[in-house]
Order: C-alpha cells, then structure tokens, then sequence
C-alpha cells in the first residue's frame, strides 16, 4: 500500500480515536441539536501529469524494479523516491540495463538511467550495475531541495538534464502501480 495512502488513513483513523475518547465522555451530556459537523483533510497521492503510458515488463524488467526499489529501501529514502527512480529509468531505458547501443547510443549514456561516464555518474561497470546506478540517481534527487513536493518531471529532470525534461511524467502511473506492488514484497 503506498506511504502516502497509508499515512492518510492512519491520520483519519487516528482522528477518529481522538474525537472517540474526547468526543465519549462529553458526548453523553451534549445536546445532538448543537452538534456542529467537522471537515477532515485527508492528503492523497499526487496526480500524475498529463497523458500516461504503459508497457508490459518482462522478467529482466521486473528485476530492475525490484533492483531500484530495495536500493531505495538501502538509501532509506520513501516510496516516492521509488516512484521517481522507477518513472525516470522508464523513460531513459523502458527499465533495461542498456550497454553501449553503437551508433544509436546517446553520446556514452549506459545503464538504466542512461547515466554518462564522461559526465562523472561512474565507470562503464558501475552504472550499468542497477544497485549503483539507483543509488546515483538518489544520491542526486536528495540534492534537490523539495524533491518530495515538487512535480515527478520536475524532480527527475532537474536529476537528469534531458533533452525532453516533460517526457518523465508520462510514466508516473505505471510507476507508482510498481511501487505499490512491489514495495511490501
């Protein structure tokens, strides 16, 4: 279940103790005629932004997700931070470990975030290792002030540096889905 959802029901479930133990005693001597009624806000996940894709995953696929959500955990970074990783590797490499593509290859770009060497995100090795690679791309959403309010686009950008900054919010859906399901398991 995911954080923001469970945190919500637990924050109405704990609003509902409070106004029991406060609201009981009390309540027997109240007038039911005074009873005003109270409004309750309850936070919920973010929209995702604009249309969303999908794909279907293979096993090699599945693998990765659970890859970058257990480097997550290792960082001791939220479910969001998953969504995030997991929506961005989506978008630079549909979650395959890619090496190097030849004359299709974006400059030096590798692995699951598309992550350069010659732009210091580590050897050919290590960013093509899903572990490391994670936790390169959290190591720089934990540098950007605010990253757990701001837009998922915004937040994989300003990691990445693309080309097309708005294309990570397509896969904010399916990502959040993943995490969802994969996060307890």
């Amino acid at each position: 279940m995911n954080t923001i959802i469970r945190k919500s029901m637990l924050s109405v479930a704990g609003l509902a103790f409070a106004g029991g133990v406060f609201a009981g005693p009390i309540a027997a001597h109240a007038n039911p005629a005074d009873a005003k009624p109270v409004a309750v806000a309850v936070q919920s996940a973010p929209k995702p932004q604009g249309d969303q894709s999908r794909i279907s995953l293979n096993d090699e696929q599945t693998a990765n997700v659970k890859a970058i959500i257990a480097a997550t955990k290792k960082a001791g970074l939220p479910e969001r931070a998953a969504v995030i990783s997991i929506a961005t590797s989506l978008q630079e490499s549909k979650l395959e470990n890619l090496g190097h593509l030849g004359d299709m290859n974006d400059h030096d770009s590798l692995g699951l975030f598309q992550q350069r060497p010659s732009s210091g995100w580590g050897t050919p090795e290590q960013i093509t290792n899903p572990e490391y690679s994670t936790t390169a791309f959290l190591k720089g959403l934990k540098q950007v002030d605010g990253w757990q309010d701001m837009p998922l686009t915004q937040a994989a950008q300003t990691v990445q540096v693309s080309a097309y900054p708005d294309a990570y919010a397509q896969w904010e859906q399916q990502a959040t889905d993943l995490v969802a399901q994969y996060w307890n398991s």
